[in-house]
């Protein structure tokens, strides 16, 4: 992906200054780990802020950031300011307007409306601010981890955040919400489902007008991202965790739905398709 000396956004807050020193509960690898899968597996960060695995933590002033941090943010700040444009023209074609999201990059947790959290949560949306939180971190996890490097892997991990906040502003992830308090726990995660499917859904709608406006996306960039869609479906993280696979525990959906669904959307870039995710019957997602 070609982005360097290209606009940033604005609309970012750099709280790298601060950092978790202190973790308890079995120390800030394991917390790390176990994040990891849960955001790559479309997890709620709200899970570990509830679960007390936070407890104990202390905040200290950290050093400066490295280049390589800087420049991973400058990243970061692009392509958050791609997303801006995108969904701009797509929301003015629709007759309404965009309402900008802020990234906030921070190092080891964060304060947010949605609670405390840790970095160990992986980039997570929340629907009380409507901000996006990012450890930069991550993107060396994603790659090390997960085999899903690139900068492109990286850009879809945004846009899929991003996807979430389209989500809210149109008023879906509210309603869903919603209807999730009143449906048992197996029905909970179908719609879980289908909101994550249609997050990687709006991700693909996102690189389809980005390749299509900018120019700058080269051809390896959506094998980058299709790698890394298909490397995080509910199934296959829990056969790499060593248990077997429970589809009605599924939150996020398949390797193959989440590579399906973010292909669909950079095929056809319609805006309008997101819908089918509610409208499909859930056996053929």
């Amino acid at each position: 992906m070609q982005w360097r000396g290209r606009r940033t956004s604005a609309n970012v807050q750099d709280r790298r200054s601060f950092r978790t020193v202190g973790v308890a509960g079995g120390g800030i690898g394991t917390l790390v780990v176990v994040g990891l899968m849960l955001w790559l597996s479309g997890g709620d960060p709200q899970v570990l802020i509830d679960s007390g695995l936070l407890d104990g933590q202390s905040v200290s002033p950290s050093g400066a950031a490295s280049p390589a941090d800087d420049d991973t943010a400058t990243f970061a700040k692009v392509v958050l300011a791609d997303t801006e444009d995108v969904w701009h023209e797509l929301f003015r074609q629709q007759g309404s307007q965009y309402v900008e999201p802020t990234l906030v990059l921070f190092r080891g947790r964060v304060e947010s409306a949605c609670g405390l959290a840790s970095a160990a949560v992986g980039p997570f949306y929340c629907t009380l601010d409507e901000n996006v939180y990012l450890d930069l971190e991550f993107f060396a996890d994603l790659k090390e981890r997960f085999s899903a490097p690139g900068d492109f892997a990286a850009a879809y991990v945004i846009s899929h955040e991003i996807g979430h906040h389209v989500q809210k502003l149109v008023g879906l992830s509210d309603k869903v919400h919603a209807q999730q308090q009143q449906s048992s726990e197996a029905d909970a995660n179908r719609l879980s489902v289908r909101l994550e499917l249609q997050a990687d859904y709006l991700a693909g709608v996102w690189a389809h007008f980005e390749e299509k406006s900018k120019k700058v996306i080269e051809p390896r960039d959506i094998e980058e991202a299709l790698r890394a869609a298909s490397a995080i479906g509910d199934d296959r993280l829990q056969k790499q965790a060593g248990g077997s696979v429970v589809p009605d525990s599924f939150t996020h959906g398949t390797s193959a739905q989440r590579l399906r669904w973010f292909k669909r959307g950079y095929e056809t870039g319609s805006f309008e398709g997101a819908k089918q995710l509610f409208e499909s019957p859930y056996e053929q997602l």
